[in-house]
């Protein structure tokens, strides 16, 4: 998961290390391996400058196997990781593959790329460009500045409406975002197919339960598509998935975790909920009012656009049932619950309740709020 500004100080820096040398011991079969790993782990030196002056805690390079091709090449497979000061509580990894050559009884690495299988990094694709916020760190790669500070500001008005919604003392309250060239770039970045995102604005990644750092994938295409209010809603639903990431695991159904992301995003706007879900509105004023919650499989990107709103509406709505008929702390109490017992436990020991019973509370929330047809 993923700047410097320009090429030719990446080049410097490059060259500088280079001239350097990267500490590797004299080749030969005693020294061969570790003199690779050496070479390996000096390869860190460069992070600073491929995250462009980005604020690095730790930084560091893990040889995991050496494959000799010669007397005089290797390759090495690797771990990266790292973690950004003020943002990550743990460190973004990725896996690596070296080229080594043996010149004048040094090793040194002729190339560095991700490994068979595994995503880019946002600086394998072109130079990469930082932009610190207030509460943001926006990296980008092919795009200007002046876009990137546009996203930073308004990430920047993100982490306080989420904080003001959830408190947890284990998200720092900030926001790492990584804007790629385009489409197909962000697809990659995410190890899929551009289709997949194809209308999407942004998606979080991160290790369910916290972990790992997360970071907020823009979609440039889509989210340019977006009006401010659009941009808006979709930083801070992002910014709240980074927020919710400690207690969310697994157990945790997506209805819930989307449903919570879209009601912090939501709050304060005055939107009524007939406006705010104009898809599903369509499909309860022509009678077709949701049998049951979203399962987590409604949710998967590629879908038809017009049902995957109505899921993410509905899901919205379930949350807003519990925050008005409960309270915003039990739905906090709710989500922390059902990602530790799993919702249908959540729904008997937060909220009084089953499933079934609050199915049938949503689904006639549903229709008073989306239709004028009377209740059946």
């Amino acid at each position: 998961m993923r700047v410097l500004g320009r090429w030719a100080a990446l080049v410097a820096l490059a060259v500088a290390v280079a001239v350097a040398g990267c500490a590797p011991r004299p080749g030969g079969p005693a020294g061969a391996g570790d003199g690779v790993r050496e070479a390996v782990a000096a390869r860190a030196d460069l992070l600073p400058g491929l995250l462009g002056g980005a604020p690095l805690r730790s930084w560091s390079y893990r040889t995991l196997a050496v494959h000799r091709d010669g007397p005089d090449r290797a390759t090495a497979d690797a771990e990266l990781a790292y973690t950004l000061d003020g943002h990550d509580t743990a460190p973004a990894t990725a896996r690596r593959r070296l080229d080594l050559a043996l010149r004048d009884g040094r090793w040194s690495v002729t190339a560095d790329r991700p490994a068979e299988g595994h995503p880019p990094q946002l600086w394998d694709q072109g130079p990469v460009r930082a932009v610190r916020g207030a509460r943001s760190l926006v990296l980008g790669a092919g795009q200007p500045e002046a876009r990137l500070r546009e996203v930073a500001a308004l990430a920047d008005r993100a982490v306080p409406a989420v904080a003001g919604a959830w408190r947890d003392a284990t998200w720092q309250g900030t926001v790492v975002v990584l804007v790629p060239a385009g489409l197909d770039a962000m697809a990659a970045l995410l190890g899929d197919a551009p289709a997949a995102f194809r209308g999407v604005a942004a998606v979080t990644t991160g290790r369910t339960g916290g972990g790992a750092a997360d970071r907020v994938v823009l979609n440039p295409e889509a989210y340019r598509g977006l009006g401010d209010f659009g941009r808006t809603f979709v930083l801070t639903h992002e910014t709240a998935h980074v927020a919710t990431r400690a207690a969310t695991t697994a157990a945790t159904p997506l209805w819930l975790s989307e449903g919570l992301a879209d009601r912090i995003a939501h709050t304060g706007t005055g939107r009524a909920a007939a406006d705010a879900a104009p898809a599903l509105a369509r499909a309860v004023r022509a009678g077709r009012i949701p049998a049951a919650l979203p399962a987590d499989r409604d949710f998967a990107f590629g879908g038809d656009p017009a049902a995957a709103a109505r899921v993410y509406e509905g899901a919205w709505l379930a949350c807003e049932l519990i925050a008005d008929r409960w309270g915003g702390d039990r739905l906090a109490a709710f989500y922390r619950a059902a990602g530790g017992t799993g919702a249908p436990r959540a729904f008997r020991d937060v909220l009084g309740t089953t499933e079934e019973e609050f199915t049938r509370a949503w689904r006639e929330r549903l229709r008073q709020e989306l239709s004028s047809a009377p209740s059946r």
